[in-house]
């Protein structure tokens, strides 16, 4: 099972910030990426929170056969908690960002995930997405 997993405010995706996020919605982006993982007979599922702890309890329920695309929002610059759960878990884990945080602010430059994950795809616009779902689709 492949798990797309999206943190604080990405709820929001095409009414935020469109002219750094783009102007798709997280469910547009969902429904493409369902149909892609379809047509490849890949089983995918959508999990999105503004809360720090719920993300942490869904991802400590995956098994080491699941693949996660995981957008934390700025979790990814500030959630140790996040991070060590990542590390924890068996589950491959692939980070993705839509904009590109190393040409961002300052605050926004470091990700303290990003060493417990196996990758990360950013600033593509919601394109990471796909990509993402195209590496773990070839990678089997």
């Amino acid at each position: 099972m492949i798990h797309v997993i999206n943190g604080p405010n990405l709820n929001l995706l095409g009414k935020r910030e469109p002219d750094i996020y783009g102007t798709r919605s997280l469910n547009d982006i969902c429904e493409k990426l369902a149909k892609h993982a379809a047509e490849s007979s890949k089983k995918i599922c959508f999990f999105q929170s503004n809360h720090e702890g719920a993300l942490i309890d869904y991802m400590q329920k995956l098994g080491p056969a699941d693949g996660v695309i995981l957008n934390p929002g700025a979790l990814a610059h500030t959630s140790i908690a996040l991070r060590d759960c990542i590390a924890a878990i068996e589950a491959t884990v692939l980070e993705v960002h839509i904009s590109n945080i190393s040409a961002r602010e300052e605050f926004r430059k470091t990700s303290i995930i990003t060493p417990v994950c196996c990758g990360v795809i950013a600033g593509l616009g919601a394109d990471v997405y796909r990509l993402a779902l195209s590496w773990f689709i070839e990678r089997e």
